[in-house]
């Protein structure tokens, strides 16, 4: 009797203990990268999408967030994981980084005074035209396609010594991303463009490797850039157009229903950025300017416009119409 009894008691135990291991092959964990620390807007909207897909979930669903740019910057991130070597799932990128990898109508969105307001980025990310600029590349066969877009502010130049105005960009040497447009831009405006990865841009300003260079505010402030360059000119050259990308081996590995839960977990989260953005913004610059931040006010954007008008010219070539379509959602 006791051997039976010990058998059963054996039997449940294997039971349970299959269960177990059951429930955790069931789990599907998702590596997602993110450049730059949780407290940015771009951190706490991966923050936001991150728990609500496991919420959405129960569990079944877990998000690997690996911030602070552990992972590499931006375009590291993308070559690992168009590279399918599936150590990297998800990323929030800078849209304009897709440029590069089928994501040609991407780079409308970064080109230079585009998007007027908030309102016009939001009419533009809330439209069936995003959609269709979100499935870009996996179209195109290159393997990621966008999940939601979101935005971390305008972006903006900063400086080692005080730039008053456009005049005073003439000569600068200023850090870009490997990215045509931000060259041409930059080239306009009479700089000289230096490609510099993110992770090395303090040292690079620190030691006059680059004079400057451009985010949004919440992530100067975050990298602790204004320690080496405490000058900011407020040009709102562009406004950070952000998106959420996935693999196409991570997306098809998960169910229909597993996939819808990332599209609604991709809804809410845009919606957070979206209400977060704007706040945070202006309270990170109050604290700049709090902190002896030389903040300068461009007063008119005119001749900075004007600069750049050859650089949206040459990177709308085919594209004027799709553009327009932008340009007409202000």
């Amino acid at each position: 009797m006791k051997k039976k009894l010990l058998s059963l008691v054996l039997g449940a135990a294997m039971v349970l203990s299959m269960g177990t291991f059951a429930a955790a092959d069931d789990t599907v964990t998702l590596v997602m990268a993110e450049v730059n620390p949780l407290d940015t807007i771009v951190g706490q909207t991966d923050t936001a999408f991150k728990e609500k897909v496991e919420e959405l979930s129960n569990g079944s669903i877990k998000i690997d967030l690996q911030a602070s740019g552990v992972l590499g910057s931006e375009n590291d991130v993308l070559d690992a994981m168009l590279g399918g070597g599936g150590m990297i799932d998800m990323s929030r990128i800078s849209a304009f980084a897709l440029t590069s990898y089928g994501g040609t109508k991407s780079s409308l969105l970064s080109l230079p005074y585009t998007f007027v307001s908030r309102e016009h980025f939001w009419n533009f990310a809330t439209s069936d035209l995003a959609k269709e600029f979100l499935a870009e590349p996996e179209e195109n066969g290159f393997g990621v396609r966008g999940l939601f877009y979101g935005e971390e502010g305008f972006r903006h130049f900063f400086t080692v010594n005080e730039v008053k105005g456009i005049e005073d960009m003439a000569g600068l040497k200023l850090r870009v991303s490997n990215d045509p447009v931000m060259t041409g831009m930059v080239e306009s405006l009479g700089a000289s463009a230096t490609v510099v990865a993110f992770g090395e841009l303090y040292s690079a300003l620190q030691t006059g490797v680059v004079d400057g260079a451009e985010q949004p505010i919440a992530n100067y402030k975050s990298n602790a850039f204004p320690e080496v360059a405490p000058n900011l000119i407020l040009d709102g050259h562009t406004l950070g157009a952000i998106q959420v990308v996935i693999t196409d081996a991570a997306w098809n590995k998960l169910t229909e229903e597993q996939q819808a839960i990332l599209v609604e977990a991709g809804e809410y989260a845009s919606q957070f950025n979206r209400e977060l953005s704007a706040d945070a913004e202006a309270k990170v610059l109050e604290e700049l300017k709090a902190e002896g931040v030389n903040v300068v006010e461009v007063e008119d954007v005119t001749p900075w416009q004007e600069a750049v008008a050859d650089v949206i010219t040459e990177n709308t070539k085919g594209m004027e119409d799709l553009y327009q379509q932008i340009l007409d959602m202000q």
